[in-house]
C-alpha cells in the first residue's frame, strides 16, 4: 500500500476538508473505496486506531480513507453540533469527490463507530448514487432515546456534560502548522471565536422533537437503501440498536446483518473485554459481497487481510460461506462466570439467528409475586445516592468504569428475587418489567436493575431499564403524573444476551433513582409500589449445540500492520466517596487517557479528563456535574493546550448550564493563554 498523508477535499462553498488516503500500491486500475468520516483528527487523536483498519483496507484492495468533518483537524470551518445539517452534506461532496478520482471506480462503503457508525446510517439514508454499503458500529437509529443525552425520558447526568465537555475541548484544538503553514493560527482564533458549547442545545430539547428526529433513521428505515452490516458489544449501551436495525431495515427489504460481541464502546478487533476478533476480515467480506463481483465472497482477500491464517475458512471446501447464506445474527452469548472474573475476558460461545425477531426466542412471562413479591405496597423513597456501582453508562471497557457488586443497591431498592434456578436460563433480547406505582409527586422516575444473584450471594447486573414517568405514554409529549392515581407502566430495558446459571437466583431491584445516571427529579419523590402487581417478561432463547458448532469461526485479530506510532496510556480510575456527617457523595471519574507520538512527523498529543458528580442525601437540587479537559498538541516548539471547565446544576424550575474554554500557546514558562470565554445558559425543566 501507499499512504497520502494529507489531501484536500474542495467543496462548493470554498470549505477544504482534510483527508488522509491509503492505497493498495499493486491495483491495476481503479478500486472501490471505504470512507471513514469522523471529528475525531486524523492525524494524531484516532491514527493509532486508524492505522489498524484503513491499513489493512488497502492492503485487501481497497482505497481507503479517513476524513476530518468540518471544522475539526486540518478541515475549514466550524463543527456548531452533532450530524448538522452542513456535515451531512459535507458527506455527499465527498463522496462525489471520491468518485472522480483515478483510483476510484466510483464505488463507496461508509464504516464507523459511534460518530461515524451515526453519520454512515444518516448518509445512506439520503440515498446517494456512489454508496454500496456501510458497516456502523456502537451506533444508533434514535437520537432521542438511545444516545448519552436521554433515556427512558430521563436526563443522562452522566453522560451528557461530560460529553458536550469532551467535545467543546476537541473542537478547540487547531490545526497543524505542517499542513496549514503560517495560518495556522488565524484559522485556530476563528474557530475559537466561533464554537460553540453543545450542552446548551441539548438541555434546550428535553423531549423527542424535530431535532432529534432529524438524524434519526427510525423515523423511515425505507430511507435506506444500501445493505447494512451493524454491530456492537453486551457492554456497550448502543447494542439494542442492532436489533431494532435487523428489525426495521428487513421489513423495508433492506439486506441487513447484525453482529453482537462481549465488547464495550469498541472496534471488535480491539475489543473490550475480549475476545477481539478478526473485524478486518469480517468487513473486507462485506465489502467484496457488495462492491466486487461476490462470485468468491472475499476469500483471497479476507486471507489476505488475516495474513493468510484461514481464520476465516468454515466450508467443505475450504472457503468461507456466502454471506447471503449466512445468519442475520451473530451472537457471543456469554458463559455464567464469578462476579468481576470477566471484567477482561468473557467467557462464552458464539450463537446465531435466521432472522430477527427470531422464532428461537420466546417471551417468558413471570409474575413478580413469584419473585418474592408479597400483596401490599412499598413505598420507595429511594435514597437518591443510589446507583454508584453501575459503573459508567457509556462503558469503553475500561475496569473502573465497569459496574460493581449490586447487593448494597439491591438492598436500599424494592427488590423481587426468585428461587434458586434448577437449570440455565439464556436470554436473548429485550426485558421488559411492567410495575404499578401511585406517586406523592407530579414528576417522578423508575430505574429497574435485572440481577443475577449466584449463589455466593453477589448480585450481578444484567442489564438496566430508565423510566421518567411523564415520558409513561410516550417521549414527545410527556404529562405530569397525578398525586395518588395508580398508574401501570411497562418499563424497557436494554437488549442483552446472558446466561443466568443454574443454582443462581433472578431478581428484579425497583428504584426511584440512580446516581449518576439519571437526574434527580426536582422534588424528593414517594413512590407506592403495589407488589402483588406486575410482572417480567424474559426473551428465553434455547440453545442449538449442533448449529452452533457448524458456525464459521470469526478468528482472531491479526497483528497490527507495521506504523510509525507510539501510545502511552494513562490508566483511569473511579473513587467513590460518602460523608456520614454532611451526607454529600462526591464520585470523582477519571477516564482511560494517554499520549500518541508520531515518528513520521514528530507530531505529539496527549488528552486527560476528569469527571465529578456530587449530592447531598435527601436533596435532590444539590446534584451537580463538573467536568475538566485537557487536550495538548505539539510538535518541537510548537505547542498548544487547550483546558475546558463545565458545570451543571438544577434548582425548581430551570438547569443552568456552564462552560469556560481557555486557549494557550507555548510550554513551560513561556505559555501563554491566547483565548478565554465563559457561556452561561439558563434553560426552563420540561417535566424532566
Amino acid at each position: 500500500m501507499r499512504v497520502l498523508r494529507h489531501v484536500w477535499i474542495p467543496l462548493k462553498d470554498g470549505t477544504r476538508l482534510a483527508a488522509r488516503i491509503w492505497l493498495p500500491a499493486d491495483a491495476s486500475g481503479p478500486v472501490p473505496s471505504v470512507l471513514e468520516y469522523i471529528p475525531y483528527r486524523k492525524n494524531d487523536a484516532t491514527a493509532p486506531r486508524d492505522v489498524t483498519l484503513h491499513a489493512p483496507f488497502a492492503q485487501a484492495g481497497y482505497a481507503s480513507l479517513r476524513v476530518d468533518c468540518r471544522g475539526t483537524g486540518d478541515s475549514d470551518g466550524v463543527m456548531l453540533d452533532e450530524y448538522h445539517p452542513t456535515e451531512l452534506a459535507d458527506a455527499l461532496e465527498v463522496l462525489a469527490w471520491i468518485e472522480r478520482q483515478d483510483w476510484s471506480d466510483g464505488q463507496v462503503a461508509i464504516i464507523g463507530k459511534s460518530w461515524g457508525g451515526f453519520n454512515g446510517l444518516q448518509i445512506a439514508a439520503l440515498d446517494p448514487p456512489q454508496l454500496r454499503c456501510i458497516v456502523t458500529v456502537c451506533s444508533t437509529d434514535d437520537r432521542y432515546a438511545d444516545d448519552v443525552h436521554y433515556a427512558g425520558g430521563t436526563l443522562l447526568a452522566s453522560e451528557m456534560l461530560p460529553w458536550a465537555a469532551t467535545m467543546l475541548a476537541y473542537n478547540a484544538r487547531p490545526g497543524d502548522p505542517a499542513v496549514l503553514g503560517d495560518a495556522w493560527r488565524e484559522h485556530w482564533l476563528e474557530r475559537l471565536e466561533a464554537t460553540v458549547p453543545y450542552a446548551e442545545e441539548w438541555v434546550a430539547h428535553q423531549r423527542r422533537d424535530a431535532y432529534w428526529e432529524h438524524g434519526s433513521v427510525c423515523e423511515d428505515y425505507s430511507a435506506i437503501k444500501v445493505p447494512v452490516y451493524a454491530v456492537g458489544g453486551w457492554i456497550d449501551q448502543y447494542r439494542g440498536a442492532v436489533l431494532r436495525l435487523l428489525e426495521g431495515l428487513g421489513a423495508a427489504g433492506v439486506p441487513v446483518k447484525g453482529l453482537l460481541g462481549p465488547w464495550a464502546h469498541n472496534y471488535p478487533h480491539q475489543g473490550l473485554p475480549g475476545p477481539a476478533i478478526d473485524f478486518v476480515g469480517e468487513c473486507v467480506r462485506w465489502f467484496d459481497r457488495w462492491m466486487r463481483d461476490g462470485s468468491t465472497d472475499g476469500a483471497a482477500t479476507a486471507d489476505a487481510a488475516d495474513g493468510g491464517s484461514g481464520a476465516h475458512s468454515a466450508g467443505p471446501d475450504g472457503r468461507p460461506p456466502a454471506v447471503d447464506d449466512e445468519p442475520r445474527l451473530r451472537v457471543w452469548m456469554p458463559e455464567p462466570a464469578p462476579l468481576g472474573a470477566d471484567r477482561v475476558h468473557r467467557a462464552g460461545r458464539w450463537v446465531a439467528e435466521p432472522a430477527w425477531p427470531s422464532p428461537g426466542v420466546t417471551p417468558r412471562r413471570t409474575p413478580l409475586r413469584e419473585l418474592g413479591g408479597a400483596p401490599g405496597t412499598a413505598v420507595l423513597r429511594s435514597p437518591l445516592a443510589v446507583g454508584a456501582a453501575t459503573g459508567d453508562f457509556l462503558k469503553f471497557g475500561d475496569v473502573p468504569g465497569q459496574y460493581a457488586d449490586q447487593a448494597p443497591d439491591d438492598g436500599r431498592a424494592c427488590s423481587f428475587t426468585g428461587p434458586p434456578l434448577p437449570e440455565r436460563v439464556e436470554i436473548l433480547g429485550v426485558p421488559e418489567v411492567t410495575l404499578r406505582v401511585t406517586s406523592d409527586r407530579p414528576q417522578a422516575q423508575l430505574a429497574v436493575r435485572l440481577c443475577e444473584v449466584t449463589p455466593d450471594g453477589a448480585s450481578r447486573l444484567v442489564t438496566t431499564g430508565l423510566l421518567n414517568l411523564t415520558h409513561r405514554a410516550g417521549h414527545a409529549a410527556p404529562e405530569p403524573l397525578r398525586p395518588g392515581r395508580p398508574y401501570e407502566v411497562t418499563v424497557p430495558l436494554f437488549a442483552v444476551g446472558h446466561a443466568f446459571g443454574a443454582g443462581s437466583r433472578i431478581r428484579v431491584a425497583v428504584s426511584a433513582s440512580l446516581w449518576p445516571w439519571m437526574w434527580p427529579s426536582p422534588q424528593a419523590v414517594a413512590l407506592e409500589l403495589d407488589r402483588g402487581h406486575g410482572e417480567l417478561v424474559l426473551p428465553v432463547r434455547e440453545p442449538r449445540p449442533a448449529e452452533e458448532a457448524a458456525l464459521r469461526d470469526f478468528g482472531p485479530p491479526p497483528p497490527e500492520p507495521p506504523h510509525t506510532i507510539k501510545t502511552e496510556t494513562l490508566p483511569g480510575a473511579r473513587r467513590v466517596t460518602y460523608d456520614p456527617e454532611s451526607q454529600e457523595q462526591i464520585i470523582v471519574a477519571t477516564p482511560t487517557g494517554g499520549s500518541m507520538s508520531d515518528s513520521a512527523d514528530g507530531l505529539t498529543h496527549s488528552t486527560r479528563d476528569l469527571n465529578r458528580f456530587r449530592l447531598v442525601e435527601g436533596d435532590p437540587l444539590s446534584a451537580s456535574v463538573e467536568c475538566e479537559r485537557q487536550e495538548r498538541v505539539g510538535r518541537g516548539e510548537w505547542a498548544v493546550r487547550v483546558h475546558t471547565r463545565s458545570r451543571m446544576t438544577a434548582d425548581e424550575q430551570d438547569f443552568l448550564v456552564v462552560n469556560h474554554l481557555a486557549a494557550y500557546e507555548g510550554s513551560g514558562p513561556a505559555e501563554r493563554e491566547v483565548f478565554a470565554r465563559t457561556w452561561t445558559r439558563t434553560v426552563p425543566r420540561d417535566q424532566v
